[in-house]
């Protein structure tokens, strides 16, 4: 993981260098804002892949005289089916829309955003509070 986060660190770099000179020659706040926020999101994927390469090891594809087979078996747990993600876009298209409406229509959709949520975390959980 060192060589993704070497390229998002570079990427955070890029953009922390290109902010100010982009709002220098545009005085546009908007795009300068989504600058900021680009090279803020780039510095955090960055961090975090450093931090993970550093405490996991280096993977087979970080090595050079690595084998194609040790890359081979179980990657991880993808969920075969889930109908939480639609709840969670059905429940954010409510808030956007209550925000243009009503706040009434707002708050219903904050609700039902909660409880999406909570279910989309809690799907796989398996303990004392199983549902």
């Amino acid at each position: 993981m060192k060589a993704e986060g070497f390229i998002f660190a570079i990427l955070a770099v890029f953009f922390a260098v290109i902010t100010p000179i982009y709002w220098f020659m545009s005085h546009d706040p908007t795009g300068t804002s989504a600058l900021v926020l680009t090279t803020l999101l780039a510095l955090l994927v960055g961090f975090y892949a450093l931090l993970t390469a550093r405490r996991i090891g280096p993977r087979p594809e970080d090595r050079k005289d690595a084998e194609i087979e040790e890359g081979a078996g179980e990657l991880g747990f993808f969920s075969p089916h889930s109908w939480w993600p639609l709840f969670c876009a059905l429940s954010l298209s409510v808030v956007v829309l209550g925000i243009v409406f009503g706040w009434w229509l707002f708050i219903i959709g904050v609700g039902f955003g909660i409880v999406s949520v909570l279910g989309f975390v809690f799907e796989y959980y398996r303990g004392e509070h199983a549902h």
